[in-house]
C-alpha cells in the first residue's frame, strides 16, 4: 500500500507560487490544487493569502488575461466570456473591468470575420438550415443575439 505524498506548508506555498506563476490563475483553481495535495482547510486559508499578499494571485488581472485569450484565440463574445467567468467564481467587477479592456471596434471586427468565415465554410445547401448552422454557432461562442441575428440576415437574407 502507497501512501499519499504529504507536503508541509512551505512546500505547498513554493508549488503554488510556481503554479501561479506560470499562468494566471483563479482562487478557485488554487483552492482545488491545494485540495488535491491534501491540504487541510486552515493550510489552504494561510497559503491563499500569501499568494494573494506577493502578488502570485490576483483575480483582476487573472479576469483580463483570460478574457484577452479567449477573445483573441477562440473568438468568443462577451456573453460567453461573462459565463466562463462566473463559472470561476470571478466577481462582476473584475467581469466588467476585463470587458471594458475590448475595444468595441475590434469586438465588431472579430465577430465580423468569424461570422462570415463560419458562413463561407458551411456546407449546407438548404439556405435556412445554412442561416441556422451560422446562429447556432455564433450564440454557442457567446456572441450577442442581436449582432448574430442582424447578421445572418445580412448574409443569408
Amino acid at each position: 500500500m502507497h501512501s499519499k505524498k504529504t507536503y508541509t506548508v512551505q512546500e505547498a506555498t513554493r508549488k503554488l507560487e510556481h503554479y501561479c506563476a506560470y499562468q494566471e490563475r483563479c482562487h478557485q483553481e488554487v483552492r482545488k490544487k491545494l485540495e488535491s495535495l491534501h491540504m487541510i482547510p486552515e493550510a489552504i486559508d494561510m497559503i491563499i493569502v500569501h499568494l494573494l499578499e506577493h502578488n502570485f494571485l490576483n483575480e483582476e488581472r487573472f479576469a483580463k488575461t483570460f478574457v484577452s485569450g479567449k477573445f483573441k484565440i477562440k473568438a468568443w463574445g462577451r456573453r460567453r466570456l461573462t459565463y466562463e467567468l462566473k463559472k470561476k467564481d470571478i466577481g462582476k467587477v473584475n467581469i466588467n473591468q476585463a470587458l471594458a479592456e475590448i475595444e468595441n471596434t475590434e469586438y465588431i471586427e472579430v465577430f465580423n470575420g468569424l461570422a462570415e468565415k463560419k458562413a463561407n465554410s458551411i456546407t449546407e445547401t438548404n439556405k435556412h438550415k445554412k442561416k441556422r448552422k451560422l446562429i447556432d454557432y455564433l450564440l454557442y461562442r457567446g456572441w450577442e443575439t442581436h449582432l448574430v441575428y442582424e447578421k445572418a440576415r445580412e448574409l443569408f437574407g
